[in-house]
Parts: C-alpha cells; structure tokens; sequence
C-alpha cells in the first residue's frame, strides 16, 4: 500500500461517509486487528476495540492529522493506546473487587430487603426462558462477565449479549417504571 494510497483512504476516512470507513477497514482490518490481539490475547476483545476505535476516529475526523504521519499509523497507535487502557481498567476493577471480597463483610452490610419488590422481580424472572433467567443469574449473582458467562454456559459471547440484553428489556417492561416513595 503506498503512500499515495493511505492519503486517498484518510481523505475518504474523513469524509465520514460508510465507503470511507468500509475502505480503511478493509485495507487496515487485519494489521489492526493484529495488534489488538497480540495485545489482549484473545479475538473478542480484539474485534471490539477495533470496532470501537475506528468508529471513534470516523466520527471525529479531526483527530487524525495528515502532517504527523500515515493514517495507518494513527489508527494503530489508537488501537494500541486502547487496547493499553482496556488492559489497565480491567486491572483496576479486578483490585478493586478483589479488596471488597477481601474486606470485612460487615462493612457492607447496608442492604436493605424489600420483601414485596423481592417477590414482583422473582416472578417477574420466572416468566423469561431458561437461557435468558440462567445469563441474568450468573451475571447478577455470581458477578460473571459476559465472556465468562459464554465460556461457562458454553455459547458464543453474541447469543450471550443477546440473551442478557433481551431478558433485561424484558424485565423492564414487565416491572414497569421504578416509583420512589419518600
């Protein structure tokens, strides 16, 4: 890909019209997704700071700016500086659920039972399928990711998204709006 070639797809790019996108994408996928792999060390989360990234560039055109290099390279160091993050806030939130696991339990003992609002979302789950109530408890309950929840249930980590997305959704409407009393 010569240089010629990388200006015409950051003109393109910075258009921000889908083919622009649809042609970086295609010409620097790869390469990208490359270095978000090699770095998270699974393709999940490789495709989806990608996705995130290009699309954060795509719609702020005026980050990228042509006289301090390639758009290739820009959008390499996106991807690696994200993937970096992404890395570190993991990091942090495992410290930070591993000192509340480790920590006197009755410094947390604030929760307070509604046993009424209890019993109306348990029956509000017993009415969602199996797959969507078993995703909900090992997201809520157990505190699982989604890509453990994929892992442990042994699915793919869209059909998990879906299911937890599409339980959710219906909770909400079958729960209604919350009303807060004083």
């Amino acid at each position: 890909m010569g240089e010629q070639s990388d200006e015409t797809l950051a003109r393109a790019f910075g258009t921000q019209r889908p083919e622009g996108l649809e042609a970086v994408y295609a010409a620097y996928g790869r390469a990208l997704f490359s270095v978000a792999r090699n770095i998270f060390g699974n393709d999940d989360d490789a495709q989806d700071c990608v996705h995130d990234v290009l699309l954060r560039v795509w719609r702020r055109p005026e980050s990228f700016r042509s006289e301090r290099g390639s758009l290739r390279s820009f959008l390499m160091a996106c991807i690696r500086n994200e993937a970096l993050t992404r890395l570190r806030d993991a990091a942090r939130h495992r410290r930070i659920e591993l000192k509340a696991v480790v920590s006197k339990p009755e410094a947390y003992d604030f929760e307070v039972r509604d046993v009424v609002e209890t019993e109306r979302v348990r029956r509000a789950l017993a009415t969602l399928p199996q797959e969507q109530r078993s995703a909900l408890a090992l997201a809520y309950a157990e505190h699982l990711s989604h890509r453990e929840i994929a892992e442990r249930l042994n699915v793919p980590l869209g059909t998990i998204k879906s299911r937890l997305a599409l339980g959710l959704r219906r909770l909400k409407s079958q729960l209604g709006p919350q009303e807060v009393t004083a």
